[in-house]
């Protein structure tokens, strides 16, 4: 396995980073716990989850007792999950100030602290804002990420799909109240989703966060959608739509796959670890096969012939604005 720094902290995390968002909804909580016992023997130790995974904090608590088995665990495991959603959906039961969709104040202690018991730890080492919220101020937001990171629940602060202003603002800010900020970005990059070239990288590597892509197969449709089109979240009705919209350049992407050997799945994430700015690709495997097979991708090495051709087949924005839509 591969490590990096996440961001410009002194976080060391693997370059392949296991997402959890299937476990207890797809995949059983005795498969989850192999995959995760799996995936520590491999060297991944970056954990990625979210409190509204599995629904009602489910796939939390299913890593809580995995890692409440003990064995060194929790201390080999960088552990990260988000705050933004509402968690509880019993409408009988909501309460406005928490169970809505913002960074409050009183949303992040109150989902930190349920969080905590969920995964059965006593700190987060990386709490990441799962979306913008344009309502509430980002002193009372950093304020709030001050305090647990005072109590030591949380460790660093990272957010999740934010634009390159929001970025910047929020950091500019944390500098303002001489606090480390956001260390990490967590953004929807893959072959056929680059947008973020615009902004979001240029945002990261200016800022020092690290990039965590997440789905880096864009659902699948990049895992060899074309030969197992039929199989996996593929047989959905919105990938189906996704798939056709992009045959041709999928069938032109497969065939430069089976011309240097690889499989489309470890290509689509080799190329992810081919970007300067990112550290961490998710892999959402939902069996062990799926978790074991994507290491492969560390092996390969893209040549910058086989770059500009992936870039052909899927062409960016255009590199960072403004210079890709202006002089």
């Amino acid at each position: 396995m591969e490590y990096t720094y996440l961001g410009r902290s002194n976080l060391k995390v693997s370059r392949i980073c296991l997402g959890t968002m299937h476990f207890g909804r797809v995949t059983s909580e005795e498969d989850a716990f192999r995959i995760m016992d799996r995936a520590l023997e491999l060297g991944i130790n970056f954990f990625d989850t979210a409190n509204v995974y599995g629904g009602q904090g489910l796939t939390e608590e299913i890593i809580g007792r995995w890692l409440a088995q003990g064995g060194g665990r929790r201390d080999a495991v960088v552990l990260a999950t988000k705050v933004y959603n509402p968690v509880t959906r019993k409408a009988a039961l909501r309460e406005p100030n928490t169970d809505g969709r913002n960074l409050s104040a009183v949303k992040i202690k109150k989902h930190c602290d349920g969080s905590l018991k969920r995964l059965q730890t006593d700190w987060i080492d990386l709490y990441q804002m799962h979306h913008i919220d344009r309502n509430t101020p980002w002193e009372e937001i950093w304020q709030a990420m001050e305090q647990l990171v005072r109590e030591g629940k949380v460790i660093y602060v990272g957010s999740s799909n934010f634009a390159g202003w929001h970025i910047a603002h929020a950091n500019s800010i944390a500098a303002q109240r001489h606090f480390m900020g956001l260390v990490s970005e967590q953004s929807l990059y893959n072959l056929s989703a680059r947008t973020i070239e615009l902004e979001v990288i240029p945002a990261c590597q200016t800022f020092g966060l690290g990039l965590i892509p997440w789905s880096p197969l864009a659902g699948g449709m990049l895992g060899g959608a074309l030969q197992k089109v039929q199989e996996g979240r593929r047989t959905e009705e919105q990938i189906q739509k996704r798939i056709e919209a992009n045959r041709a350049k999928l069938e032109q992407y497969e065939s430069f796959c089976q011309d240097i050997g690889e499989t489309p799945a470890d290509v689509g994430l080799a190329w992810l670890l081919h970007q300067p700015a990112v550290t961490a690709p998710i892999i959402g495997p939902r069996t062990m096969d799926q978790l074991t097979g994507s290491l492969r991708a560390l092996e390969i090495t893209l040549s910058d012939e086989h770059l500009a051709r992936l870039d052909e087949i899927w062409p960016g924005p255009g590199g960072a604005a403004p210079e890709a839509y202006a002089w």
